[in-house]
Protein backbone atom coordinates (compact mmCIF):
# COMPACT_ATOMS: atom_id res chain seq x y z
CA UNK A 1 0.00 0.00 0.00
CA UNK A 2 1.33 3.38 -0.75
CA UNK A 3 2.36 5.60 1.92
CA UNK A 4 0.62 8.86 2.23
CA UNK A 5 2.73 11.40 4.35
CA UNK A 6 2.67 15.02 4.32
CA UNK A 7 5.06 16.97 5.43
CA UNK A 8 7.21 20.46 4.83
CA UNK A 9 9.70 19.31 2.06
CA UNK A 10 13.19 19.29 4.38
CA UNK A 11 15.46 17.54 2.68
CA UNK A 12 19.12 19.53 2.02
CA UNK A 13 17.96 19.52 -2.08
CA UNK A 14 14.50 18.75 -2.13
CA UNK A 15 13.49 19.37 -5.96
CA UNK A 16 9.92 18.93 -5.53
CA UNK A 17 9.59 16.30 -8.05
CA UNK A 18 7.34 13.30 -8.22
CA UNK A 19 8.41 9.95 -8.74
CA UNK A 20 8.01 8.09 -11.56
CA UNK A 21 7.76 5.15 -9.32
CA UNK A 22 8.22 4.08 -5.80
CA UNK A 23 10.17 0.85 -6.11
CA UNK A 24 9.41 -3.03 -5.16
CA UNK A 25 6.51 -4.55 -3.27
CA UNK A 26 5.59 -3.20 0.41
CA UNK A 27 8.34 -4.16 2.90
CA UNK A 28 6.85 -7.66 5.01
CA UNK A 29 9.39 -6.51 7.94
CA UNK A 30 12.80 -5.95 8.92
CA UNK A 31 13.82 -9.02 10.02
CA UNK A 32 17.91 -10.36 9.43
CA UNK A 33 17.42 -13.37 6.68
CA UNK A 34 19.43 -15.46 5.72
CA UNK A 35 19.30 -15.10 2.12
CA UNK A 36 22.21 -13.46 -0.07
CA UNK A 37 26.29 -15.09 0.38
CA UNK A 38 24.16 -18.56 1.85
CA UNK A 39 23.17 -18.84 -2.26
CA UNK A 40 19.20 -18.84 -0.86
CA UNK A 41 17.36 -17.38 -3.24
CA UNK A 42 14.93 -16.14 -0.43
CA UNK A 43 15.40 -12.19 0.38
CA UNK A 44 14.92 -9.74 3.40
CA UNK A 45 12.55 -7.27 2.48
CA UNK A 46 14.02 -4.04 3.71
CA UNK A 47 11.54 -0.89 3.32
CA UNK A 48 13.41 2.37 2.94
CA UNK A 49 11.85 6.05 2.44
CA UNK A 50 13.82 8.32 0.24
CA UNK A 51 13.10 11.65 -1.48
CA UNK A 52 13.06 11.83 -5.61
CA UNK A 53 16.05 14.05 -5.97
CA UNK A 54 19.69 13.54 -7.42
CA UNK A 55 21.08 12.74 -3.76
CA UNK A 56 19.34 9.64 -3.94
CA UNK A 57 20.98 7.96 -6.62
CA UNK A 58 23.38 5.75 -5.21
CA UNK A 59 20.50 3.87 -3.46
CA UNK A 60 19.10 2.81 -6.91
CA UNK A 61 22.16 2.66 -8.28
CA UNK A 62 23.07 -0.05 -5.87
CA UNK A 63 19.73 -2.01 -6.53
CA UNK A 64 20.36 -2.07 -10.38
CA UNK A 65 23.83 -3.25 -9.47
CA UNK A 66 22.46 -5.92 -7.54
CA UNK A 67 24.72 -4.97 -4.23
CA UNK A 68 21.67 -5.07 -1.49
CA UNK A 69 20.69 -8.71 -3.12
CA UNK A 70 24.28 -9.51 -2.57
CA UNK A 71 23.60 -8.87 0.71
CA UNK A 72 19.91 -11.05 0.74
CA UNK A 73 17.96 -7.96 0.82
CA UNK A 74 15.35 -6.93 -1.37
CA UNK A 75 14.18 -2.84 -1.10
CA UNK A 76 10.93 -1.30 -0.54
CA UNK A 77 11.86 2.15 -1.68
CA UNK A 78 9.31 4.19 -1.04
CA UNK A 79 9.13 7.92 -1.94
CA UNK A 80 8.36 11.02 0.62
CA UNK A 81 8.11 15.01 -0.52
CA UNK A 82 11.27 16.03 2.05
CA UNK A 83 13.30 14.63 5.49
CA UNK A 84 10.92 16.32 8.07
CA UNK A 85 8.04 13.64 5.90
CA UNK A 86 10.79 10.57 6.45
CA UNK A 87 11.47 11.15 10.07
CA UNK A 88 8.30 9.97 11.59
CA UNK A 89 7.67 7.24 8.62
CA UNK A 90 11.02 5.65 10.74
CA UNK A 91 9.78 6.47 14.31
CA UNK A 92 6.51 4.62 13.49
CA UNK A 93 8.38 1.59 12.05
CA UNK A 94 6.59 2.15 8.26
CA UNK A 95 10.25 2.59 7.25
CA UNK A 96 13.55 0.44 8.61
CA UNK A 97 15.91 3.16 6.90
CA UNK A 98 15.50 6.26 5.39
CA UNK A 99 17.30 9.37 3.86
CA UNK A 100 17.19 12.84 5.39
CA UNK A 101 19.41 16.22 5.70
CA UNK A 102 21.66 15.99 8.50
CA UNK A 103 20.09 18.88 10.16
CA UNK A 104 16.48 17.00 10.04
CA UNK A 105 17.84 14.06 12.39
CA UNK A 106 19.56 16.65 14.07
CA UNK A 107 16.17 18.18 15.03
CA UNK A 108 14.70 15.08 15.54
CA UNK A 109 17.31 13.80 18.48
CA UNK A 110 17.38 17.47 19.98
CA UNK A 111 13.34 16.44 20.49
CA UNK A 112 14.36 13.12 22.15
CA UNK A 113 13.87 10.44 19.32
CA UNK A 114 16.31 8.47 19.39
CA UNK A 115 17.66 8.42 16.09
CA UNK A 116 20.95 7.72 14.35
CA UNK A 117 22.83 7.40 10.74
CA UNK A 118 23.66 4.08 9.31
CA UNK A 119 25.25 5.61 6.14
CA UNK A 120 26.30 8.76 4.45
CA UNK A 121 24.19 9.94 1.65
CA UNK A 122 24.98 13.16 -0.53
CA UNK A 123 27.88 15.78 0.30
CA UNK A 124 28.93 19.02 -0.85
CA UNK A 125 31.58 18.86 -4.12
CA UNK A 126 33.72 21.25 -1.82
CA UNK A 127 34.03 23.92 -4.90
CA UNK A 128 32.73 27.37 -5.30
CA UNK A 129 31.54 27.45 -8.70
CA UNK A 130 30.84 24.08 -8.93
CA UNK A 131 27.96 22.94 -6.60
CA UNK A 132 24.77 21.54 -5.66
CA UNK A 133 23.51 24.73 -4.40
CA UNK A 134 23.87 28.27 -3.73
CA UNK A 135 21.91 31.71 -3.23
CA UNK A 136 21.22 33.30 -6.18
CA UNK A 137 20.67 37.39 -6.66
CA UNK A 138 18.48 38.54 -10.14
CA UNK A 139 20.66 40.89 -12.71
CA UNK A 140 21.62 43.82 -11.50
CA UNK A 141 21.12 43.42 -7.92
CA UNK A 142 23.26 45.34 -5.70
CA UNK A 143 24.06 42.31 -3.51
CA UNK A 144 27.46 41.07 -4.16
CA UNK A 145 28.31 39.05 -1.50
CA UNK A 146 26.80 37.20 1.49
CA UNK A 147 27.05 39.78 3.38
CA UNK A 148 25.00 41.83 1.44
CA UNK A 149 21.92 39.59 2.18
CA UNK A 150 21.80 41.27 5.44
CA UNK A 151 18.36 43.16 6.26
CA UNK A 152 17.02 41.26 2.58
CA UNK A 153 14.55 38.49 1.82
CA UNK A 154 15.85 35.19 1.08
CA UNK A 155 14.21 32.31 0.40
CA UNK A 156 14.75 29.14 1.45
CA UNK A 157 12.71 25.35 1.06
CA UNK A 158 12.42 25.10 4.59
CA UNK A 159 12.74 27.03 7.65
CA UNK A 160 14.99 26.57 10.33
CA UNK A 161 16.79 23.60 8.63
CA UNK A 162 19.64 23.09 6.82
CA UNK A 163 19.25 26.18 3.98
CA UNK A 164 18.98 29.25 6.52
CA UNK A 165 21.56 27.59 8.84
CA UNK A 166 24.59 27.16 6.32
CA UNK A 167 23.13 30.89 4.44
CA UNK A 168 23.44 32.74 8.27
CA UNK A 169 26.43 31.43 8.76
CA UNK A 170 27.98 32.65 5.63
CA UNK A 171 26.68 35.77 5.95
CA UNK A 172 28.09 35.83 9.30
CA UNK A 173 31.32 34.85 8.05
CA UNK A 174 31.68 37.64 5.30
CA UNK A 175 30.97 40.08 7.98
CA UNK A 176 27.53 40.50 7.59
CA UNK A 177 24.51 40.56 10.42
CA UNK A 178 23.02 37.22 9.94
CA UNK A 179 19.50 37.78 12.69
CA UNK A 180 18.85 41.15 10.02
CA UNK A 181 17.78 38.83 7.02
CA UNK A 182 14.31 37.89 6.78
CA UNK A 183 13.62 34.05 5.42
CA UNK A 184 10.27 33.04 3.36
CA UNK A 185 9.84 29.50 2.32
CA UNK A 186 9.69 29.52 -1.37
CA UNK A 187 9.57 25.56 -2.87
CA UNK A 188 12.92 25.30 -5.41
CA UNK A 189 10.79 25.01 -8.03
CA UNK A 190 9.17 28.33 -7.72
CA UNK A 191 12.38 30.05 -6.80
CA UNK A 192 13.67 31.04 -9.68
CA UNK A 193 10.28 32.49 -10.96
CA UNK A 194 10.02 34.22 -7.15
CA UNK A 195 13.46 35.79 -7.91
CA UNK A 196 12.21 37.15 -11.41
CA UNK A 197 9.59 38.84 -9.91
CA UNK A 198 10.70 40.77 -7.12
CA UNK A 199 9.24 38.78 -4.61
CA UNK A 200 12.08 37.84 -3.23
CA UNK A 201 15.98 39.73 -3.33
CA UNK A 202 17.66 36.42 -3.34
CA UNK A 203 16.69 32.57 -3.27
CA UNK A 204 18.22 29.44 -2.14
CA UNK A 205 18.34 27.58 -4.93
CA UNK A 206 19.59 23.29 -5.61
CA UNK A 207 19.91 21.94 -8.77
CA UNK A 208 18.81 21.31 -11.24
CA UNK A 209 16.91 24.82 -10.76
CA UNK A 210 19.95 26.46 -10.16
CA UNK A 211 21.55 25.78 -13.36
CA UNK A 212 18.49 26.85 -14.52
CA UNK A 213 18.68 30.18 -12.88
CA UNK A 214 22.23 30.84 -13.41
CA UNK A 215 21.52 30.39 -17.11
CA UNK A 216 18.65 32.96 -16.99
CA UNK A 217 20.92 35.78 -15.84
CA UNK A 218 21.15 35.28 -12.00
CA UNK A 219 24.51 35.44 -10.01
CA UNK A 220 25.25 32.61 -7.04
CA UNK A 221 26.62 34.90 -3.83
CA UNK A 222 26.85 32.50 -1.75
CA UNK A 223 27.45 29.14 -2.27
CA UNK A 224 26.74 28.55 1.47
CA UNK A 225 27.64 24.08 1.62
CA UNK A 226 31.24 24.97 0.74
CA UNK A 227 31.13 28.54 2.75
CA UNK A 228 29.98 26.25 5.95
CA UNK A 229 32.65 24.03 5.25
CA UNK A 230 34.47 22.24 2.06
CA UNK A 231 33.99 18.71 3.19
CA UNK A 232 30.03 19.53 4.58
CA UNK A 233 28.07 16.45 4.50
CA UNK A 234 24.54 16.78 3.60
CA UNK A 235 22.41 13.81 4.46
CA UNK A 236 22.72 10.30 4.94
CA UNK A 237 20.50 7.17 5.74
CA UNK A 238 19.27 6.21 9.15
CA UNK A 239 16.93 4.39 11.40
CA UNK A 240 16.10 3.87 14.95
CA UNK A 241 18.51 3.17 17.38
CA UNK A 242 16.38 0.34 18.43
CA UNK A 243 16.94 -1.01 14.97
CA UNK A 244 20.69 -1.26 15.32
CA UNK A 245 20.45 -2.57 18.64
CA UNK A 246 18.26 -5.32 17.76
CA UNK A 247 18.70 -6.09 14.35
CA UNK A 248 22.54 -5.61 13.81
CA UNK A 249 22.95 -8.30 11.12
CA UNK A 250 20.38 -6.17 8.98
CA UNK A 251 21.79 -3.16 9.97
CA UNK A 252 25.10 -4.34 8.81
CA UNK A 253 23.92 -5.56 5.71
CA UNK A 254 22.39 -2.58 4.53
CA UNK A 255 25.21 -0.30 5.32
CA UNK A 256 27.59 -2.31 3.41
CA UNK A 257 25.65 -2.32 0.16
CA UNK A 258 24.40 1.68 0.38
CA UNK A 259 28.55 1.90 1.17
CA UNK A 260 29.44 0.00 -2.02
CA UNK A 261 26.40 2.05 -3.77
CA UNK A 262 28.05 5.48 -3.16
CA UNK A 263 31.57 4.04 -4.48
CA UNK A 264 29.74 3.25 -7.66
CA UNK A 265 27.96 5.94 -7.52
CA UNK A 266 31.06 8.58 -7.29
CA UNK A 267 33.00 6.19 -9.64
CA UNK A 268 30.34 6.13 -12.21
CA UNK A 269 28.40 10.08 -12.86
CA UNK A 270 26.65 8.77 -16.50
CA UNK A 271 25.16 6.39 -14.80
CA UNK A 272 24.01 8.39 -12.17
CA UNK A 273 22.46 10.74 -14.64
CA UNK A 274 20.56 8.42 -16.41
CA UNK A 275 19.19 6.68 -13.28
CA UNK A 276 17.57 9.84 -11.94
CA UNK A 277 15.56 9.77 -15.26
CA UNK A 278 13.93 6.77 -14.14
CA UNK A 279 12.76 8.03 -10.58
CA UNK A 280 12.16 11.87 -11.37
CA UNK A 281 10.96 14.13 -14.42
CA UNK A 282 14.21 15.59 -14.59
CA UNK A 283 15.09 15.81 -18.91
CA UNK A 284 17.76 14.57 -20.24
CA UNK A 285 18.62 17.94 -21.42
CA UNK A 286 18.51 19.17 -17.74
CA UNK A 287 20.50 16.07 -15.96
CA UNK A 288 23.38 16.53 -18.41
CA UNK A 289 23.90 20.56 -17.02
CA UNK A 290 23.11 19.52 -13.39
CA UNK A 291 26.38 19.26 -11.04
CA UNK A 292 26.04 16.74 -9.21
CA UNK A 293 26.70 15.94 -5.44
CA UNK A 294 30.00 13.96 -4.20
CA UNK A 295 28.89 10.57 -2.72
CA UNK A 296 31.46 9.07 -0.19
CA UNK A 297 31.52 6.76 2.80
CA UNK A 298 33.05 8.44 6.13
CA UNK A 299 30.99 11.28 7.53
CA UNK A 300 33.66 14.41 8.32
CA UNK A 301 33.01 14.46 11.93
CA UNK A 302 34.81 18.19 12.45
CA UNK A 303 31.93 19.11 9.20
CA UNK A 304 29.31 17.98 11.47
CA UNK A 305 29.78 19.28 14.90
CA UNK A 306 30.49 22.96 12.67
CA UNK A 307 26.93 22.79 11.10
CA UNK A 308 25.33 21.36 14.55
CA UNK A 309 27.10 24.17 16.30
CA UNK A 310 25.65 26.76 13.98
CA UNK A 311 22.12 25.10 14.14
CA UNK A 312 23.04 25.77 17.99
CA UNK A 313 23.65 29.26 17.75
CA UNK A 314 20.77 30.60 15.54
CA UNK A 315 18.05 28.77 17.42
CA UNK A 316 17.57 25.58 15.51
CA UNK A 317 18.37 23.30 17.94
CA UNK A 318 18.76 23.43 21.72
CA UNK A 319 21.88 22.01 22.40
CA UNK A 320 24.59 21.23 20.45
CA UNK A 321 24.58 17.45 19.06
CA UNK A 322 27.24 14.98 19.62
CA UNK A 323 28.34 13.16 16.70
CA UNK A 324 28.41 10.01 18.39
CA UNK A 325 25.31 9.85 19.30
CA UNK A 326 24.50 10.03 15.76
CA UNK A 327 27.31 9.24 13.03
CA UNK A 328 28.12 5.62 12.44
Amino acid sequence: MKRRIIAVLAAASVLGLSACGSGSPSSTGGGTGSAGSTGSTELTKVSVGVIPIVDCAPIYLGTKQGFFKDEGLQLDIQTATGGAAIVPGVVSGSFDFAFSNLISVMVAKDKGLDLKFVANGASTTGEKGKDVGGVVVPAGSGIKSAKDLAGKTVSVNNLSNIGDTTIKSAIEKDGGDPSSVKFVEVAFPDAPAALANKQVDAAWILEPFLSKAVAEGGTVVSWNFVDMSPDLDIAGYFTKADTIKNKPELTQKFTRAMNKSLEYAQAHPQEVRDIVGTYTKIDEAARAKIVLPHYKVDFNKDAFKTLGDAATKYGTLTKAPNAGDLLP
